[in-house]
């Protein structure tokens, strides 16, 4: 009986179909290539994508993560440098400290905006307009803002999404950080840093 080929019992053929004896004596069936063709299967359509998206939501979160400390060490030295209308001497000076990042590039080169908004606050109400310098004097002690507010603006995330998944970019918040300023850069004797 051992290795005979019987036909299975609703009358196909034996080819396909080998019947053997375990040591319990049992009998088991053995179908070539099943457990391959749903390995494959399973792989290509759930595993293989999964992993990929693993991958592309653990970058997205780094660049999450990395922009809110960006806008952070923004905030941090437009509060202790002084006031330049426009925010240029934040703006140069984050371009050139964007931390390692994937699209590390495009916060560089300015792709990803960056906005700087100085404010003042009304003594009597207590509530923040925007600064304006009244002297017109960038950068001098009797040009200093109370508050600053810096964030990113237009930055999509969309490395590899589009290619692999055919999904649309994920546009990521601006993570405006608000400090008050400390200094302004500037000393007792009217000394400003820009």
């Amino acid at each position: 009986m051992r290795g005979e080929r019987q036909p299975l019992p609703d009358g196909r053929g034996s080819d396909c179909v080998e019947r053997s004896r375990d040591r319990k004596g049992a009998v088991n069936r053995w179908r070539s290539g099943q457990a391959s063709i749903e390995f494959a299967l399973l792989y290509g359509a759930v595993i293989l994508p999964l992993t990929f998206m693993v991958v592309f939501v653990s970058e997205m979160l780094w660049v999450w993560h990395s922009v809110v400390d960006f806008t952070r060490d923004g905030a941090n030295y437009a509060a202790t440098h002084c006031y330049m209308g426009g925010g240029s001497n934040v703006i140069t000076y984050m371009t050139t400290h964007v931390p390692r990042m994937i699209d590390m590039e495009r916060f560089q080169s300015g792709e990803a905006g960056l906005q700087i908004s100085y404010f003042s606050q009304d003594p009597a109400t207590g509530q923040l307009t925007p600064f304006v310098c009244s002297s017109g004097a960038d950068c001098s002690a009797s040009c200093i803002p109370d508050a600053v507010t810096v964030s990113v603006t237009s930055y999509q995330f969309s490395k590899g999404l589009e290619t692999f998944f055919r999904l649309p970019a994920v546009t990521i918040p601006p993570f405006a950080t608000s400090l008050p300023i400390q200094s302004a850069g500037c000393d007792e004797s009217g000394n400003c840093l820009p």
